[in-house]
Parts: C-alpha cells; structure tokens; sequence
C-alpha cells in the first residue's frame, strides 16, 4: 500500500476507535505508533513514543500549561470567581436576563486568569446557576449562558488552547494573547446581544434581578480589583518584554497566591485541592499534546499533509472559499472531538495551506478558537454542557441535557455572527499585536 492509503486508513481506524470513548490521547497515540512503524519500521515505532513523550513532558515552553491552569484553580479557591460574579450582577442584574449577562460577562473576565473552558463553565456554574435558579431562570437559559460563556475562556488571554496553537505553529505566544483581547470583548458583547433578544422573546426566560443602588455598585467595584492586578501584572510583564510566556504564568500564580494569602481566603485544604486538580488537568493536556505529536510525525511520512494541500490548490478556488470550507472542516470535527484534541490532530494538516494562501497566521488562530468554541457546546460531545449538567442537576433538578443544548442556540448563531465579523475585519484580530509586536 502508498503511504497516503496507510494514512486514510490510520484516520478512519482512529475515528472507529473514538465511537468506543476511548481517550483521544491514547487513540492518536496507538495509532501514530502502529501506522509509523508500519511505513518505517517496527523498531522505529517503538523509539518514537518514548522520544516523543520525553521530548513533551520535558518540553520548558510547556510548563507554561500547568501554571496558567494552577493560576486559574487557586483564583477559584480563594474566591475570586464569587466577587467577579456579585461586581457584574450588581451592575446588570436587575434587568431581563440580567443575571444571564452578569454570569457571560463574569466568564471573561475569570477567563483572564484561568485558561481553560471546561474550568470557567464549572466554576461559573458552582457561583452562578445557584443564583439564576433563585430568581426562576429557565433552565434553558440559565445553563445555557454558563456553558456558553465558559467557552470565552478558551480565547481570553491566558488561553491553554492559544498556547498549544503556538506551540504547535511556532508563533509567538505573546502576540496570541493580545490578538485573542478584542474578540473576546466583542463576543462577550455578542452573547449579550443575544440573551437581551431572548428575553424579549420570552421575558419568562429571564426575571427580572434585584435593583441596587449607584452607591452599592462603585462599592461593588472592589470586586474586580483582584481580577484587574494580577491580569495588568501578568500581560504587562509579559508585553513590556520583563518575562517570557512561561515565566510570566509564574508571576501569575505568585500574584494570585500572595492576593489570596493577604485576603486569607485560601486555607490549606484549597490550596492542596487547587494542585490536585492542575496536576489533573495539567496532565490529561500534556497526554492530548504528546498523542497529538506522534499522530503528527506518522501524518508527515504519509504525506497527507501535503498531498492534501496540492489537491485544494489544484481546485484554484478563491481563498476565502477554502478558508471557510477549512472552517466548515473545524466545525463538524468540533462536534465529535474535543477542542483540543482536534486542534493538535489538525493543525499539521491545514496549517500549510492557510500559509500559503496568503492567511496571517495569528488571525487564522483566533478564528479556529472561536470555531472550536462551538465544538464545546455542540452535541454529541460539547464537553461544556456535560461540565455544566454535572454541576447543575445538583441544584435544578428537572434539567436535562435536552434543555442544555436547547439553551446554547442563541449563543450559537453569536459565535458565527463573530467568526463571519472577523472574516469579513480581520483588523480586529490584528490591531493590537501589529501596534505592541
């Protein structure tokens, strides 16, 4: 057999053996052995896993992952997510969906000192749903909003998906972050749009909140205060060249545990629970990107990377039309595969083309977070909504996974007003890294 036929066959066994929910880090990881050895040789199968998986875990640019995901847990055990959520809710809880809002808008800004999606949607549904049940939310809506909203962490600098993408691109991290800045403020301002339609649609969906007072809410302020430091420390440092990515996710933990200590909100149990469960995360990340790495290495010896990439180009399409067929491509595999994974298992594959369209790379990167956006509020896998179920059956007990994906909708066709806005003005995208960069 040709090497492309070995690998179409490696691709389809992969997406066989994903049916049985085996985990994608193993599936990409068997795979890319078994095809690797197949072409090469036994013996350099068998040399390429442990090279990969040493060359990964030792790997310094990603020690960036674990302390970025470290800084979003001890953020959440000391109680920074809770006053980010009262500030918010102060200011916009008493309108229509207001608390839907507070809850979007509190995603963002925990967002920029966690990281990770999965993490903002369960600690937002732990401080939020709680509070939309107690003024009669809809299910729909107020699930919904938090599994929705928790996928703007993944694009809100420190994003661990944006880290990878660097990684994998070689494109500076720095510049990532601050070009993921403007999306995430436009689509935060997207979400709320849609919620405000919703409600007046259906005002039963989202009650009015409580009124508060001018006074309570520049009070309230000194709930972001937290938030804004170590945000201004981390990106600051990081932008005015002080310390590279990784030792600015250092500075980052330091600033949120010295804030939590001098507050005294962290006992040592949470400090104890905030390690146990980055070194959790931390890992199923570092299995997803050495897996994702030896898929990768068994891909470039099949050539479909680049045979793939002469056929599109023989098709002499427009670039846009590729593009949103690439998107397209994203959106499906979204479905199915967790966002992470499908970005490690694709990049290799359509990174050159996008390259030799002409594409800016950074742009392309912000656009296939967003796109990978919806793959965590999509079924069948939408590993937000399943975050979000595990939370909230614990306070609503009628909720359904149904109702879950009922309630995304909305904030579904926001994501794809924002994808189709940033094509259409990549500007947003690269403003900010062209002016600091």
């Amino acid at each position: 057999m040709s090497p492309s036929t070995v690998g179409i066959i490696g691709i389809l066994l992969m997406l066989t053996i994903f049916v049985t929910r085996m985990p994608v880090a193993y599936v990409m990881t068997l795979v890319g052995v078994g095809g690797f050895g197949y072409l090469i040789s036994f013996n350099a199968g068998l040399n390429l896993l442990p090279r990969v998986f040493f060359d990964t875990f030792s790997s310094y640019e990603l020690t960036t992952i674990p302390l970025f995901v470290l800084m979003g847990q001890l953020a959440f055990n000391s109680g920074i997510s809770r006053r980010l959520y009262n500030t918010t809710y102060t200011f916009i809880g008493s309108t229509r969906g207001g608390l839907a809002m507070a809850t979007v808008s509190a995603c963002t800004a925990f967002g920029a000192v966690c990281g990770s999606s999965p993490a903002t949607a369960a600690t937002m549904a732990t401080v939020g749903i709680p509070e939309m049940k107690r003024f009669n939310y809809s299910n729909e809506l107020a699930a919904g909003s938090v599994a929705s909203g928790g996928g703007l962490g993944m694009i809100m600098p420190p994003s661990v998906v944006l880290i990878v993408y660097g990684i994998l691109t070689e494109q500076s991290i720095g510049a990532l972050f601050v070009s993921g800045i403007l999306p995430a403020f436009m689509m935060t301002i997207l979400f709320i749009i849609s919620i405000y339609i919703t409600c007046r649609i259906n005002p039963e969906k989202g009650p009015k909140g409580e009124s508060f007072t001018w006074k309570q809410k520049i009070k309230s302020l000194a709930g972001l205060f937290d938030t804004v430091l170590i945000f201004v420390v981390v990106m600051a440092g990081l932008f005015a060249g002080f310390f590279t990515p990784t030792e600015s996710a250092a500075v980052g933990v330091l600033a949120v545990l010295l804030v939590s200590i001098i507050r005294r909100q962290l006992s040592w149990k949470a400090f104890v629970k905030s390690l146990h469960e980055t070194l959790q995360t931390s890992c199923m990340i570092l299995f997803l990107i050495a897996g994702a790495m030896v898929f990768g290495k068994f891909l470039a010896v099949t050539r479909i990377p680049f045979d793939l990439a002469t056929w599109i180009s023989g098709f002499n399409l427009p670039p846009f039309l590729i593009i949103s067929i690439i998107i397209l491509i994203y959106f499906l595999g979204g479905c199915f595969m967790d966002s992470l994974g499908l970005i490690m298992l694709t990049i290799p594959i359509f990174f050159p083309i996008v390259t030799n369209l002409g594409y800016d790379p950074i742009w392309f990167g912000i656009i296939i977070v967003l796109v990978t956006e919806m793959g965590v509020i999509t079924p069948p896998v939408g590993l937000n909504v399943y975050v979000v179920y595990g939370v909230a059956k614990n306070v609503m007990e009628d909720i359904t996974l149904e109702s879950i994906f009922k309630g995304i909708v909305p904030f579904l066709i926001a994501v794809i007003a924002g994808i189709i806005i940033l094509m259409i003005f990549p500007q947003i995208v690269l403003f900010l890294p062209h002016l600091m960069y």
